[in-house]
C-alpha cells in the first residue's frame, strides 16, 4: 500500500493561486502515477490532473488546462499542483491518489487514496 498525505490548501480570492502537496510513502515503487481529484459542494468527485512518476506524463482535465500544473519530485516522492486563477467553481474538496494502472484519468483505477484537503475560492 502506499500512504498519501495531501496539504497545503487553504481559503484563496478568485484569481489567486495555491499549491497543493501529496507525500507519498510506503510502497511508492509499486505506484505508476499519481492523480489529483476533486469534490465539490455536493457533487460527485472527478479527475483534475495526473503524472507519471517514471517520464513524468501529464494529463489534465479540460476545465483547469491552463491554470493547473502538475508536477512531482521524485526524490521527496512528492507530487504537486499548482492551481492559478482559481475560480469559485474551483471549490472542493482536494485528493491525491496512487495507482499501478496506466489509464491515469481512470479514477477507478486509484487504489490509495489521502485524506484529503479543502480548497475555498471566494468569489
Amino acid at each position: 500500500q502506499v500512504q498519501l498525505v495531501e496539504s497545503g490548501g487553504g481559503l484563496v480570492q478568485a484569481g489567486g493561486s495555491l499549491r497543493l502537496s501529496c507525500a507519498a510513502s510506503g510502497r511508492t515503487f509499486r505506484a505508476y502515477a499519481i492523480g489529483w481529484f476533486c469534490q465539490p459542494p455536493g457533487k460527485e468527485r472527478e479527475f483534475v490532473a495526473a503524472i507519471t512518476w517514471g517520464v513524468g506524463f501529464t494529463d489534465y482535465a479540460d476545465s483547469v488546462k491552463g491554470r493547473f500544473t502538475i508536477s512531482r519530485d521524485n526524490a521527496k516522492n512528492t507530487v504537486y499542483l499548482q492551481m492559478n486563477s482559481l475560480k469559485s467553481e474551483d471549490t472542493a474538496v482536494y485528493y491525491c491518489a496512487s495507482t499501478s494502472r496506466g489509464r491515469i484519468a481512470l479514477m477507478n483505477d486509484y487504489d490509495s487514496w489521502g485524506q484529503g484537503t479543502q480548497v475555498t475560492v471566494s468569489s
